[in-house]
């Protein structure tokens, strides 16, 4: 079915006032309802996701280990490798 949204916009501006709080709650309602739905559907893809899974994985053990970087220590790593990797 497909909506005319000028004729939706004109309906709403004749809603009287006392009706407007619901309307606007029900809209509320079915964009959360939208929301979840997506983000039900993007956990579903992510929990499938063998590569992410080992990633998060490794970086429990890395924090258990206590294998963390700061961030200027991680880019200082970075810059090392890079600057290594140029002269290879």
């Amino acid at each position: 079915m497909i909506v005319n949204r000028d004729e939706l916009k004109s309906m709403i501006d004749i809603v009287p006032e006392q009706d407007a709080l619901e309307l606007y709650n029900f809209l509320d309602y079915l964009n959360t309802k939208r929301e979840k739905r997506q983000l039900s559907s993007d956990e579903d893809l992510l929990s499938e996701d063998k590569s992410l899974i080992h990633q998060i994985i490794k970086s429990r053990e890395d924090r258990l280990e206590g294998r963390l970087y700061t961030q200027e220590s991680g880019l200082s790593y970075l810059r090392q490798k890079l600057f290594i990797g140029k002269d290879e």
